[in-house]
């Protein structure tokens, strides 16, 4: 079966876990996580419980200029076996989020395969991509723009705890934001709870729309899409630049409806997604050119509360192109 991505703003979840960490460098193989912040946030927003600790990362400790920690700061810190059990306690139960989730989740991860530990993470969420997809009309979407936008105070920037407390306070009106947009949630899945699985390194994360073209769909292709007519389980979607919504929302909820991604165009692309109607170049042109019929943004939203069930395929058997595999980490 597909890997579920994305969820529904208006889905109660089983709560959040906001971490935020600082460490010595970029990458997780060449770098140490100094400090690390968790804190336990309820679906209404209050913190249930928390976390936050220095780390001696044992090296040295890397961009003191942006972190403020030097090696003396640190020298007697705990190690993070030392206290993988405290926070894997606030994780446990709770989507990872963070700001740019795909840099913490990595760091924590390689911190666990480290020490023989996993994390107790199932599903992760980036308020990077959240804020994108409420359209504020903000210059960017860095943490201290969205906490002006919210009126959040900033104390201590770049302190992994009040950079916590700063997201879990922007959290609950992006929350709210979503649930009034009805837009969904980038809730994505982890399957590796541990660093690396031997092939892939940070830098090779994938996103999501590289992840949806290669899985396989749980229904035969039924053809290419009809004007006036529901979209069928199964049919091919492509997705042009031209349209309002982001393109992650767009795929979570196409493979939620059981269609299937593809980020190519050929005869065999049921529709593509399109907010012009003669596009002159990208995917919408070369649709036009196929003969591939076209279909608005705001049109195909409206289209997936009615998706017509479409024909099961035998169940994908291959484990080396299996859909766990492709997962985000």
């Amino acid at each position: 079966m597909t890997p579920t991505f994305g969820r529904p703003a208006t889905e109660p979840g089983t709560g959040w876990a906001v971490v935020d960490v600082e460490t010595t460098g970029f990458h997780p193989r060449q770098a140490r996580v100094v400090s690390v912040a968790a804190l336990a946030v309820g679906d209404d927003g209050n913190v249930e419980g928390s976390f936050s600790t220095l780390l001696n990362p044992g090296v040295d400790p890397g961009p003191t200029h942006v972190h403020g920690l030097t090696a003396d700061m640190l020298e007697g810190q705990p190690t993070f076996g030392d206290v993988v059990d405290q926070l894997a306690a606030v994780l446990a139960g709770r989507t990872l989020v963070a700001h740019n989730v795909g840099f913490d989740y990595a760091f924590l991860a390689h911190e666990a395969e480290l020490v023989g530990a996993e994390l107790p993470t199932d599903t992760v969420m980036c308020t990077v991509e959240l804020a994108r997809r409420l359209d504020l009309g903000i210059e960017n979407l860095r943490l201290e723009t969205l906490a002006a936008h919210w009126g959040v105070t900033q104390m201590r920037p770049h302190d992994a705890l009040d950079d916590a407390l700063v997201l879990a306070q922007i959290l609950k009106p992006a929350l709210a934001g979503a649930h009034d947009r009805k837009a969904w949630l980038p809730v994505r899945p982890v399957h590796r709870r541990c660093w690396p699985n031997g092939h892939v390194t940070h830098d090779e994360l994938l996103p999501l729309k590289a992840v949806a073209a290669r899985l396989p769909c749980d229904f035969q292709n039924p053809g290419r899409f009809v004007a006036g007519r529901p979209l069928v389980q199964g049919m091919r979607v492509a997705l042009s630049a031209e349209v309002a919504h982001t393109y992650e929302e767009l795929i979570e909820r196409i493979l939620h409806t059981g269609l299937a991604y593809t980020d190519t165009v050929d005869q065999q692309t049921s529709v593509v997604i399109c907010d012009e109607a003669a596009p002159t170049q990208g995917r919408g042109f070369q649709a036009l050119e196929m003969g591939v019929p076209l279909l608005s943004d705001a049109d195909f939203m409206a289209l997936l509360d009615r998706v017509v069930g479409g024909t099961d395929v035998e169940e994908f058997t291959d484990a080396t192109l299996s859909g766990d595999q492709f997962a985000l980490f």
